[in-house]
């Protein structure tokens, strides 16, 4: 016997109550029961689809935040390039997905499968990303892509996480400049 198939409406109601209980509420404080009552579902329903609020989370982010993901800039000028796409991926990370995501980040050290699937979904397409503006000239040609990927968004991580100082456009430009002061 084949089941009810999903609701895309449902679906996308579950997922934008998600992001905004969050947003709301802070990622360690959304569970399952709050998503459901949030959008009009049975908790059945939610745990159909979604055995944990991390992967209703992180379907959130890649399929409902991926609307607010621009395209990865190409102008010819591969450091304007870079300040565009750092800016846009920080302006996003100061509002309800970094909040997602860094929740996600502390769930994913004691999940192997969500770390997997994080990476899978959300973390290499981002890397990919950054990797192809650096390598159109936004670092000199003998520095490692990937070692420049990783200090990127370490920086902006260690940001998220011990929240010592702002992931901003500033921080944007500040990167760009040091990365082109590389030789």
């Amino acid at each position: 016997m084949v089941g009810r198939p999903r609701s895309e409406v449902a679906r996308k109601a579950i997922l934008r109550a998600a992001l905004d209980l969050c947003a709301r509420d802070g990622y360690q404080n959304v569970t399952m029961k709050g998503i459901a009552q949030a959008a009009g579902s049975g908790r059945q329903t939610v745990y159909r689809w979604w055995q944990t609020k991390a992967q209703v989370l992180l379907e959130s982010l890649t399929d409902v935040l991926a609307e607010d993901l621009p395209e990865v800039p190409d102008t010819g000028d591969a450091r304007a390039d870079l300040v565009t796409f750092l800016e846009q991926t920080f302006v996003l990370a100061q509002g309800v997905a970094g909040q997602v995501v860094v929740g996600l980040m502390a769930d994913a050290q004691s999940d192997p499968g969500l770390a997997a699937e994080l990476r899978a979904k959300l973390i290499e397409p981002r890397r990919a990303a950054l990797r192809s503006v650096l390598a159109r000239g936004a670092v000199p040609d003998d520095v490692d892509l990937d070692l420049a990927v990783d200090l990127v968004f370490g920086a902006m991580w260690y940001r998220l996480l011990n929240r010592h100082a702002e992931v901003n456009v500033d921080l944007a430009e500040e990167i760009a400049g040091l990365l082109a002061r590389i030789r």
